[in-house]
């Protein structure tokens, strides 16, 4: 059955009004017919055969109107479906399920498919699948994806289909419920070949510093010195040059590099291998040089970048030196600290933040100390040093421990016996909320992430927050901190925080008791003066001992229970050597500190010949414990950075929500990775 046409708006008012005009006509020979009769009767007559006329036409013509009016709208419609199959800009519409319905001849030119293609747009362009299809939330998406070589961006619009559709012109006589997908493709290419070439011409700013500088001058020949420091500027000259780079020495040990954006990626490339070069230079010093190299990219102004670099420095030298940081807006990517930092002889560092440290403590009426979750013998030995100082100008001090595992037990009865006099001290979260206050210095030991430490909450509740840690710093840090001593060469935090009572005042009187944990803390994270054991770690125990600590009962504090001991020498049986590298699951299933076995199940397994690090597993309170240890050939940091945890060089850490099986693999994986990239 056929549809009749109707006109609808101004164009059927438009062709009706000479029928409206005989309604005027009637109404005004009225008026005249009431003023003359005769003229009246006369104009009658005329409106009559007017409104006769008028009405014959508009019968008549209709049909031809309307046959007009159709045969335009159909050549409209043709038209209009051959500009748009005829334009330059790729068009194509799509059902709601992706399936192509009608294209363009640009947009067959571009995909090489003809009219009849007939199938999904993923075929084409896998990028364009159902998930970044419009919705009725959002009918308007955008997608960017490559294509053949080229880069095109995907202007996809959700429109519906009624009869006043513009896209019904291009489906004939198809119809279809739902919606269409009306899809346009837009040529990138040349705009994003613009954008890199802006972005790889951008300049990135970079500092140069030789870690070590003032040690091998010591130690060569002053008619080599010269020599010596002219191949390192050669060394870090020819290497920047090389990449269209320039260097300007700003003092004798520190350079500052610019760059293209595009050199920067070059380097990363070939992961900074200046810093393994310059260790080849040697005319007879025994020490191998190494280099900090800091770089800020992506900044919006040439002053942003340059801050990047000097805030990238920060962390590479608080990390101990040896590596490259590269620092943008919002990332920072590590290079490099494959090595042990050199051990500074001298302690001038350590009497000044001493000092600042007194300073601090005596403008404040309380110190609160504390150290990382789950408290162990290096933590709180540091722990005992801060609250001897304290007591030393007369303060109130409390430690934040909230969980006392059995290996601390020993040392907080031995510190308690020494303080048999003094109560109230060991305190947890929800005490320390309520002390601390604006006029309260909180100090933080052996740990310097703020998620890590026993109550992150007192660290926002004071301005005057202070940090001692011997961990490299990582991307997470306490800030603002009024006073950071973060010395990654320590052995332990007691060996720093025993430097600190030996310029913090003349009176500093530690009891016997308090000497024995901080004597403690540094035998256990030196592993009985076996690793990372330097000079001055020596000299903190020579001071710890003359203050009357007594090795015979830091021994017994140590001394293990049969559950512990068994459990040790399981996750020791079990181990298997993967890649050189000793896994084990340590069963911390009915001990009291599962997590401090580990750790020391992870000691054991390095006495193992062929071993190069070990990673033991202990799942406690729901969480996965990752230690993991090495002697000199692997920096186990990097490898639980990229776990999600941090550490040192031979001694790091981390902490997962999995289960144990998904935890080995995905060490097992990080393994695979760091090994196959060359990082290990």
């Amino acid at each position: 059955m056929k549809k009749n046409v109707k006109l609808k708006g101004q164009l059927r008012l438009y062709v009706r009004w000479p029928l409206y005009l005989t309604v005027l006509l009637a109404a005004m020979n009225v008026w005249i017919y009431l003023l003359d009769q005769s003229a009246g009767m006369v104009m009658a007559v005329f409106v009559v055969v007017y409104a006769l006329i008028g009405g014959i036409l508009y019968i008549s013509n209709k049909p031809v109107i309307y046959t007009e009016l159709v045969s335009f709208a159909t050549h409209y419609g043709t038209i209009q479906k051959n500009l748009l199959k005829e334009l330059a800009l790729p068009y194509a519409l799509l059902d709601e399920d992706g399936k192509i319905i009608w294209m363009n001849r640009q947009f067959m030119n571009i995909t090489g498919k003809g009219p009849e293609y007939s199938r999904a747009v993923t075929t084409v362009f896998p990028e364009l699948n159902k998930e970044v299809f419009p919705t009725e939330e959002e009918p308007h998406m955008f997608v960017e994806f490559s294509f053949k070589e080229a880069d095109y961006r995907a202007d996809m619009k959700r429109i519906g289909m009624d009869d006043d559709t513009e896209a019904l012109h291009l489906l004939g006589d198809m119809r279809f419920t739902g919606s269409l997908v009306a899809l346009y493709l837009f040529d990138v290419t040349e705009i994003n070949h613009y954008i890199r070439e802006n972005q790889e011409q951008r300049m990135a700013a970079g500092l140069v510093y030789i870690d070590n500088y003032d040690e091998i001058m010591e130690n060569v020949e002053e008619i080599h010195s010269s020599l010596l420091v002219a191949l390192i500027e050669r060394k870090i000259n020819k290497y920047f040059n090389g990449y269209d780079g320039i260097v300007r020495k700003l003092e004798k040990d520190r350079f500052f590099v610019v760059m293209k954006e595009k050199a920067l990626a070059q380097i990363r490339d070939s992961k900074f291998d200046l810093l393994q070069d310059i260790k080849t230079v040697n005319i007879g010093n025994e020490m191998a040089i190494t280099l900090s190299i800091s770089i800020g990219s992506g900044g919006a102004t040439y002053m942003d970048c340059m801050e990047y670099a000097r805030s990238a420095m920060d962390l590479a030298l608080a990390r101990g030196g040896d590596q490259a940081v590269v620092k943008a807006k919002d990332q920072i990517t590590y290079y490099g600290g494959k090595t042990q930092q050199v051990e500074k002889n001298t302690r001038v560092k350590a009497r000044v933040k001493a000092q600042a440290f007194r300073e601090i403590v005596e403008a404040k009426d309380k110190v609160v100390v504390m150290g990382h979750r789950l408290t162990d013998a290096d933590s709180f030995g540091a722990m005992v040093g801060i609250y001897r100082a304290a007591k030393t100008l007369n303060k109130k001090a409390y430690m934040v421990i909230n969980d006392v595992t059995t290996s601390v037990r020993p040392m907080l009865d031995t510190f308690n016996e020494a303080n048999s006099g003094e109560s109230g001290v060991v305190i947890g979260s929800g005490q320390a909320r309520e002390i601390v206050d604006k006029n309260t210095v909180v100090v933080v030991v052996d740990t310097n992430r703020p998620s890590y430490t026993e109550c992150e909450d007192i660290l926002s509740m004071t301005p005057t927050v202070v940090v001692f840690d011997h961990h490299r710093r990582g991307n997470e840090a306490i800030s603002p901190a009024v006073l950071s001593y973060i010395e990654p060469s320590a052995s332990s935090a007691c060996e720093m925080v025993s430097e600190i009572l030996q310029y913090f005042a003349d009176n500093v009187r530690l009891k016997g008791g308090e000497a024995d944990c901080i004597y403690a803390g540094i035998i256990i994270d030196t592993d009985n003066f076996v690793s990372k054991a330097g000079v001055r770690t020596f000299e903190a125990a020579a001071f710890l001992r003359r203050c009357g600590a007594d090795v015979t009962r830091v021994r017994k504090m140590f001394r293990n229970d049969m559950a512990e001991y068994k459990a040790r020498a399981e996750t020791v049986r079990h181990a298997e050597v993967y890649k050189g590298f000793a896994l084990s699951v340590c069963p911390g299933k009915g001990l009291a500190s599962p997590t401090i076995v580990g750790a020391q199940a992870a000691n054991e397994l390095l006495n193992i010949i062929g071993v190069r690090a070990s990673v033991v597993l202990t799942e406690y309170n729901g969480r996965i414990y990752v230690s993991a240890r090495s002697i000199d050939e692997v920096n186990v940091q990097i490898i639980m950075e990229r776990m999600g945890g941090g550490g040192h060089l031979n001694v790091a850490g981390a902490q997962l929500d999995c289960s144990v099986e998904e935890a080995m693999e995905q060490v097992r994986k990080t393994l695979d990775q760091m090994l196959e990239e060359g990082e290990l």
